[in-house]
């Protein structure tokens, strides 16, 4: 089922979410509803938060031929690389916008996968950006926040200028 991304400022968009204890049916279909999501947007991630889900769970697929999302829960970054790759970054919270952002080329992530294992796993490239978007989310912060103040406030007066 798609689901309805909250509309930026929403309170919950800077709220961290909680962690997942196991990952059961009910995560299962969350992760599924946030999948439907994503493809409908279209996008290469999504974090639980996006969707008003306060849990530490995320999806992500950049994939060129889609259907091979990675899907975590209470994922976490081990290692960054030091070399960094810049990626124009947008949110379907913040529609109409988006910024050339840096982050680390690559990153270790540690997640529950749908298994509910625990899962070391390397990502690179749009992969490893999608990745830490989405974990940005999971903690209550948004891409723009990567942005110096300035940038950041011309942003969203842009975004604000899209939405009216």
């Amino acid at each position: 089922m798609i689901r309805r991304c909250l509309p930026w400022p929403d309170k919950r968009l800077r709220t961290a979410a909680a962690s997942v204890d196991e990952v059961t049916d009910d995560i299962r279909a969350i992760w599924a509803d946030m999948i439907d999501t994503m493809e409908a947007m279209p996008g290469v991630g999504l974090g639980a938060t996006q969707i008003g889900v306060m849990q530490r769970l995320a999806v992500v697929d950049a994939s060129e031929a889609r259907g091979q999302a990675v899907l975590m829960a209470n994922p976490e970054v081990l290692h960054a690389s030091a070399h960094l790759r810049e990626h124009d970054e947008a949110s379907p919270n913040l529609p109409g916008v988006s910024a050339r952002i840096k982050r680390p080329r690559a990153v270790t992530v540690r997640f529950l996968n749908e298994d509910g294992a625990v899962e070391d796993r390397d990502f690179v490239g749009l992969w490893a950006t999608s990745v830490q978007h989405q974990i940005d989310h999971l903690a209550g912060r948004m891409f723009f926040d990567h942005l110096s103040k300035t940038k950041r406030d011309m942003l969203l007066r842009r975004a604000s200028k899209v939405a009216s």
